[in-house]
């Protein structure tokens, strides 16, 4: 087997040939120097190929190109993921028309496990508090965070994993020598530095509205479930819980508020199945992974602890502390949430109060004030 990554860009680069039939070429050929090789003849016999297949198969002026995209990639400082590479996802690797190539910007680890989180480019303030939180409780797990870098839930899902030092993997529409959008040139270059960018796609291809519903199924398929966090009823993260739900992934969604266009679609597939978020627990025990009391210890005890705010709490001031982020409790609620007796939860709130990180609010509900 010859291995020259000139072949897998080729393949990937071949006008109507899809993630589909370069499987299905891949089966016959068992790798794309042998493509690349083929006869007319032999081609015309294979059922999947129509005649402008087999003529951009045969077309040299497109194998040429293929040395011009190969300068282009390592201009670019991208790496080339084929699929037979140790390093190509497995669960990618697995669904019914994974990509011949990814083109890498960043480092993918063999052992990640991930899970993606998407949503609404038009999200609330509730959504995007709720994408950063999601995604900062899911690192304490040593789960790698997967979106799609876009405007709204997704950016605050990468930007939330990234404020905790964890792993995140954005998928883009495009060539990885675009940024898109725009404003996100700081976050893609952090991502790129604490996970990796990919796309299926060769530099210089723009985002195009076609890219992105193809870019959802490489979101869902190189993950163990997909956290819906706001979707209206036509939202494209939709089209990746669909995309999830047929390669046989978990869905989640994060329930709203039912007059809010921006929860219809969440709130339409927690009706129809999907499993409704309340917490990290909900997460983690579909997809097996322990939340054990140590687990638990060590997620509160290491919230905040990039947070200046909290560094001088000891353990049980944190824990109480970490309660509050999401939203304000009533001091029975936090008693059951930490395992504490009420006296002790009523004494660290006192010395939280002391400290101003916490208020009291009337009916001994407590918030945190930052």
């Amino acid at each position: 087997m010859v291995d020259n990554k000139q072949y897998w860009v080729w393949l990937s680069s071949l006008p109507g040939i899809g993630a589909v039939k370069s499987k299905a070429l891949l089966n016959h050929f068992e790798d794309p120097y042998n493509i690349w090789n083929a006869k007319e003849n032999e081609l015309n016999k294979l059922p999947f190929l129509t005649s402008k297949d087999v003529g951009n198969l045969i077309n040299i002026k497109i194998k040429e190109s293929a040395k011009i995209h190969l300068d282009n990639i390592f201009k670019n400082n991208i790496k080339i993921l084929t699929i037979n590479d140790e390093l190509y996802p497995y669960y990618l690797k697995n669904i019914y028309d994974p990509p011949s190539v990814l083109y890498v910007k960043g480092d993918i680890r063999i052992n990640d496990k991930y899970i993606a989180v998407v949503g609404s480019r038009k999200a609330t303030s509730y959504g995007l508090s709720m994408a950063h939180t999601i995604s900062c409780e899911l690192s304490r797990y040593g789960i790698t965070v997967v979106s799609g870098m876009a405007r709204g839930i997704d950016s605050y899902a990468h930007k939330g994993i990234l404020s905790v030092g964890g792993r995140t993997i954005a998928v883009l529409g495009c060539g990885l020598d675009i940024v898109y959008p725009n404003e996100n040139k700081k976050l893609m270059d952090s991502i790129i530095e604490n996970g990796a960018c990919v796309s299926e796609y060769l530099p210089g291809i723009a985002p195009l509205a076609n890219n992105f519903p193809a870019r959802n199924r490489i979101i869902s398929g190189i993950s163990l479930g997909v956290i819906v966090i706001e979707a209206g009823e036509r939202s494209g993260s939709l089209i990746t819980a669909n995309f999830a739900l047929d390669q046989g992934r978990e869905v989640f969604a994060l329930p709203g508020n039912v007059c809010s266009i921006n929860s219809t679609g969440t709130n339409r597939l927690i009706k129809e199945g999907a499993k409704m978020v309340t917490g990290i627990e909900d997460i983690l025990e579909e997809i097996n992974i322990s939340f054990s009391n140590e687990n638990m210890e060590n997620f509160f005890t290491g919230s905040f602890a990039n947070d200046k705010l909290f560094k001088d709490l000891d353990k049980e001031e944190i824990k109480i502390a970490s309660c509050l982020k999401t939203e304000p409790l009533h001091i029975d609620n936090i008693s059951k949430k930490t395992g504490f007796s009420i006296q002790l939860v009523s004494s660290v709130l006192i010395m939280l109060e002391l400290k101003g990180i916490v208020e009291q609010l009337p009916g001994k509900i407590y918030k945190l004030k930052y």
